[in-house]
């Protein structure tokens, strides 16, 4: 009763130095922080390695001087003896920010069966995707077939609720978040809806079905005075009502059968990419009804298939995840500025982060590669390129900042660089 109390009482109680949910506090992988490091190493700029009870894709999340992650264990580590089914679990992590110490572990086990662990997309990030969303209160976490789960930042459950009971092949790539006292979460793998839940109570608010081929995280979009829930499906991009789940518009987008980049916005324009050849387009937000005769501005021949754009200056960057090349697109038109590969042909590289904007620099996580830093310019320029010799591990995850850090993690360790 106390702990549904807390959140019967919670107010928005994040900070400025916060990152509370998958792509920041705007959702849109940008931070207002300076003096981040340029270069790091396991001997350079390094605040604190964390080494994790399992592998997990999901991004950090930080609330206070807590940081919060995903990870699983138990099967699906090794392709060659992934082991048995019933035995995996999913770990909801906290962290100390400044120390990397793990606060707490919750462990999450579901009769429900998952997709074993063989094929090409399950292998590449495992059971542990979807990152946290947190209010500086409560934090939650979407297992996928497992359910959703609350707890109060100090570990304590609060409420679980399944959201659908079917798995997939590639597994789970969607994150929460919260809008006002609502959870939104994207179950279209599991039940093909789109969930708007209480968050004091785990209560179904409403619901809305038809999403085929959804992998990407929901986006608020401000336009003429109002919020917009954006979410595309393939084929298809639709907006709601975030409070009351009514469709307010849709409109023909990227087919493909994934589509794993989430959206970003900037002055009522959505940029949509998506698909392994490559696509993207310029919508622009409002209206009602079906708006593709009208409100499409442009398309391209460019994309990525999982990492999502980030936006500035009249541009979009972005790096394609099967070529390894950072692309550069002028918002206003679609037109390349510049496509240059970030790895060498020798040692190609596949990216599933999405890029960090910090300032007049872009951080690029690749899965096996390192960290790239680039220019947030419309010309090209390699600033650097930051390895850990030591850790061999694959890194799915998009970076978070925090007082002037830079916040990492790949299958093996929890990373905290910058000035002590």
């Amino acid at each position: 009763m106390k702990i549904l109390l807390l959140l019967v009482c919670l107010s928005l109680t994040v900070s400025a130095a916060d990152w509370p949910q998958f792509r920041g506090p705007t959702a849109d992988g940008v931070t207002t922080d300076t003096g981040l490091p340029l270069s790091w190493s396991e001997k350079e700029n390094l605040v604190w390695r964390t080494e994790l009870p399992g592998p997990g894709s999901s991004s950090p999340v930080i609330a206070g001087d807590k940081v919060f992650l995903t990870c699983y264990s138990g099967y699906g580590t090794d392709v060659k003896e992934p082991g048995d089914m019933k035995d995996l679990k999913r770990h909801a992590l906290c962290l100390d920010k400044n120390t990397g110490r793990i606060l707490w572990n919750q462990e999450v086990v579901s009769d429900l069966p998952v997709k074993p662990y063989t094929g090409t997309y399950i292998t590449t990030h495992g059971y542990a995707s979807s990152s946290a969303v947190t209010d500086g209160m409560g934090v939650f976490f979407f297992m996928g077939n497992a359910g959703v789960f609350a707890y109060t930042v100090d570990g304590r459950p609060v409420w679980n609720v399944s959201v659908g009971e079917k798995a997939h092949d590639w597994g789970v790539g969607s994150s929460p978040i919260l809008y006002g006292e609502l959870l939104i979460v994207n179950a279209a793998l599991e039940s093909n809806q789109l969930l708007a839940l209480d968050r004091k109570t785990g209560r179904t608010v409403w619901s809305a079905t038809g999403f085929p081929a959804s992998w990407n995280t929901p986006a608020i979009v401000k336009v003429d005075g109002h919020d917009e829930l954006v979410l595309n499906a393939s084929g298809r991009l639709r907006a709601f009502d975030p409070l009351t789940g009514r469709e307010l518009w849709n409109c023909s987008s990227i087919k493909a059968a994934e589509l794993c980049p989430s959206i970003v916005s900037h002055d009522g324009v959505i940029f949509v990419i998506g698909h392994p050849g490559g696509q993207s387009q310029a919508v622009k937000a409002g209206g009602k009804g079906d708006v593709s005769a009208t409100h499409i501005l442009w398309q391209a021949q460019k994309g990525s298939n999982v990492g999502s754009p980030v936006y500035k200056d009249g541009h979009l960057y972005f790096i394609n995840d099967s070529r390894g090349a950072a692309t550069c697109l002028d918002a206003g038109t679609g037109m390349v500025v510049y496509e240059q590969p970030l790895t060498s042909r020798q040692r190609r590289d596949r990216f599933y982060a999405t890029p960090l904007l910090a300032g007049d620099r872009l951080y690029c996580v690749g899965r096996e590669t390192g960290t790239y830093v680039i220019a947030a310019k419309p010309q090209f320029e390699l600033l650097a390129t930051n390895v850990i010799s030591d850790d061999s591990s694959i890194s799915n995850a998009s970076p978070a900042v925090s007082d002037g850090r830079i916040f990492l993690r790949s299958n093996r360790y929890a990373y905290c660089f910058g000035g002590r």
